[in-house]
């Protein structure tokens, strides 16, 4: 493998980007926990996990290289993250296969070469090629990659949230445990009613690893990503929470702390998987 700055060989794979694939940080786009991520690139959910490098072969064909280094994967994308360069020329016998397309949407393409496209059927050995999920549509591709950039972007959704707009939460004292979840003008929600008892539901019986991940927050604070069937969350332990359904297509419902939620994003951290 080799960067795209280089003369062109015909055996080479031009890397563009490189992304891991780990209980703790997987493309979320490819399935709600990790052994569903790797089950979409037809791996096994291998404890260690893998790294994906992603670029062009000569012909400008995409290609998804799959190694089981993933140390070396963390490295290129923490030098890339700082502007320093890192050539990721992984040894050949840490490929542990060759997946025709991407499964994430890129801007970027190898300068010299043809423009990024499919292999020729010829090359794919019957395999499908790997794509991202059409963004004009919704579903539960969408809804993840949607919670992905609120938890991104956590400041700047949370600024649209005035403090001083009351909404929905979690039970309330002497409630029952969540049933009075609503929306803003005070409807019931059931979707959101759902989603907070399955969440509930992950405390008493741990889902698949992966389905609930935490990362670093500023202030000691956590923020937490999971997932269900039909539901998205992001939230911060110090903080509120925010909900994608596949029920409502790219509307973001937010839920107040309340009496409730702060020991359930306390419970559900604990059981958290967490980057290395």
């Amino acid at each position: 493998m080799t960067g795209p700055e280089e003369v062109v060989d015909d055996d080479a794979l031009y890397v563009l980007t490189a992304v891991l694939l780990t209980p703790a940080q997987f493309p979320s786009v490819l399935g709600d926990d990790f052994p569903a991520a790797c089950a979409a690139l037809g791996l096994d959910a291998y404890a260690d996990g893998y790294g994906l490098v992603l670029g062009q072969d000569s012909g400008g064909a995409r290609w998804t290289v799959v190694i089981d280094d993933v140390s070396l994967v963390a490295v290129a994308i923490a030098s890339w993250d700082c502007g320093m360069d890192y050539d990721l020329s992984p040894h050949e016998r840490t490929v542990v296969s060759a997946l025709p397309g991407w499964p994430l949407a890129l801007a970027v393409a190898a300068p010299g070469l043809p423009e990024p496209h499919d292999p020729a059927p010829g090359e794919c050995d019957g395999r499908t090629p790997l794509a991202p999920p059409d963004s004009a549509d919704w579903g539960p591709a969408q809804r993840r990659l949607g919670a992905d950039e609120i938890a991104l972007q956590w400041a700047e959704w949370r600024r649209q949230i005035a403090d001083e707009v009351a909404l929905p939460q979690a039970g309330s004292p002497g409630g029952d445990g969540g049933q009075d979840v609503h929306d803003e003008p005070g409807q019931p929600h059931p979707g959101l009613r759902r989603a907070l008892e399955s969440a509930r539901a992950y405390v008493e019986s741990p889902p698949p690893v992966g389905r609930i991940r935490s990362g670093f927050a500023p202030g000691g604070a956590r923020t937490l990503r999971a997932d269900g069937p039909g539901w998205s969350m992001v939230a911060r332990t110090d903080d509120i929470a925010f909900f994608l359904l596949d029920e409502e297509p790219g509307e973001v419902l937010p839920l107040g702390r309340g009496p409730e939620l702060p020991g359930l994003l306390e419970a559900l951290d604990a059981m958290a998987v967490r980057p290395y």
